[in-house]
């Protein structure tokens, strides 16, 4: 029973539970939420519970530990140390690349922000408002860095095939401009942004391009090994300078772990934060976080370990087969397009005919979580190997959902979309 104080606030039990109680209860809590094993699950990267269970138990492992502590906890660096060369190898680092482990994309997003910031700083110590310059597409953590450093943001409008356009960004460059962001590929369309030829602009204006890989670095790299043509990205090309990848999305680790890599480990040492005048002594940190869990740090590790070269190919090939199909799925319904030529595994589509919104209502309706784009309006998913379990009933539920809004066919219309 829920115990309450006078201010009618939940207070701590006076006793406490046991855990075959409190499993019952939150067991009762998810009751609503989605079965991401069988999709389509939401920001969840499911590649099969023997997967899910060495993340599980590589966590539980080190659910105490600190990887702020690397002295303390020397294993933790370790694994850190094998992770960043892991995604080095995976994402282009040459000689002197580097990396750092952090949160999540954010995080590493903030922190990139943070180095080219004071990269920017040094160099050009009287502009007083410099500027991030990006495609329309870019997320949104890139406009809460500048919130927090009091810079300002450009975003261009993106070509009509979804990707960043060279020329918008080219005639936007400015002595302000301290940083291009690329994304490898965009959340809301899947494309990946032409990265070779914003590289050549960087590199002629001298500007700090990041490349965002957060949804696409643990995926492209094993889909190029059987898929020609895919675009380049990654740190070997020249003027990529950071790039950031999430090893809890298509890495299948537990939540909480990215990765930031550096091209020169000279352009890192602008992430750091460091304060002396401290009785306990010098402060030093790589991350914006103190405390990092260890659990995070450990799963990462195992799961890199468990499936390795053969096991995430094997899953980007299921990945891709099953984007294939549902590609093909949504192409056959009348009146459904998809929006550009993903490269990867997120699509949007949209319709012409139909307000696409009041077909994501009937899907919702239908027990389906909808993700969804406000401009252009348009429906979206971010394909995973659990999607395979709910493939064909979710089409099926689809083409039912268009049929119910023929009568009355209305073009899309925009809506205010709230995405978190």
């Amino acid at each position: 029973m829920t115990e309450l104080n006078f201010h009618g606030r939940k207070t701590l039990p006076a006793r406490g539970q046991p855990w075959n109680e409190l499993q019952v209860a939150m067991s009762d809590m998810r009751g609503d939420d989605p079965d991401w094993r069988y999709g389509p699950p939401l920001n969840v990267y499911y590649a099969g519970e023997d997967v899910l269970d060495v993340a599980r138990r590589a966590y539980a492992m080190f659910i105490c530990e600190d990887a702020l502590a690397p002295a303390a906890f020397p294993s933790l660096r370790r694994m850190q140390d094998d992770i960043v060369a892991i995604s080095l190898s995976l994402l282009g680092g040459g000689d002197d690349a580097v990396g750092t482990m952090t949160s999540g994309g954010s995080e590493s997003i903030v922190l990139a922000v943070r180095s080219a910031h004071r990269a920017f700083r040094a160099r050009h110590p009287g502009v007083r408002r410099p500027h991030l310059l990006m495609p329309s597409s870019a997320h949104p953590a890139y406009d809460k860095a500048a919130d927090l450093m009091g810079v300002d943001v450009v975003r261009v409008s993106i070509g009509g095939d979804y990707r960043a356009s060279v020329d918008v960004l080219a005639q936007c460059i400015s002595s302000e401009t301290m940083m291009i962001v690329a994304s490898a590929p965009s959340l809301p369309f899947g494309a990946i942004d032409p990265v070779e030829d914003i590289a050549r602009l960087a590199r002629e204006y001298e500007v700090w391009l990041h490349v965002d890989a957060c949804v696409g670095g643990f995926l492209a790299p094993h889909v190029a090994c059987f898929l020609p043509g895919l675009p380049r990205f990654d740190l070997s090309i020249p003027g990529v300078r950071s790039l950031s990848a999430d090893l809890h999305k298509f890495g299948y680790a537990a939540k909480g772990a990215s990765v930031l890599l550096y091209a020169d480990a000279e352009d890192q040492e602008y992430q750091h934060f460091e304060y002396f005048d401290w009785p306990k002594g010098v402060y030093r940190t790589d991350t914006l976080s103190g405390t990092r869990p260890g659990g995070a740090v450990a799963a990462a590790w195992a799961v890199l370990h468990y499936l390795g070269e053969s096991g995430y190919r094997a899953l980007a090939q299921r990945v891709m087969h099953i984007r294939d199909r549902y590609i093909e799925g949504i192409e056959r319904i009348p009146g459904l397009h998809l929006l550009g030529a993903p490269h990867l595994s997120v699509i949007a589509f949209g319709s012409d005919e139909y307000d696409i919104h009041l077909i994501g209502d009937a899907m919702q309706a239908r027990g389906w979580p909808v993700s969804r784009l406000s401009n252009p309006a348009a429906l979206h998913l971010t394909l995973t190997p659990g999607h395979d379990q709910s493939m064909d009933a979710y089409l099926s539920d689809l083409e039912r959902a268009v049929h119910q809004r023929e009568r009355g066919a209305l073009r899309s219309q925009s809506r205010t979309v709230v995405a978190y």
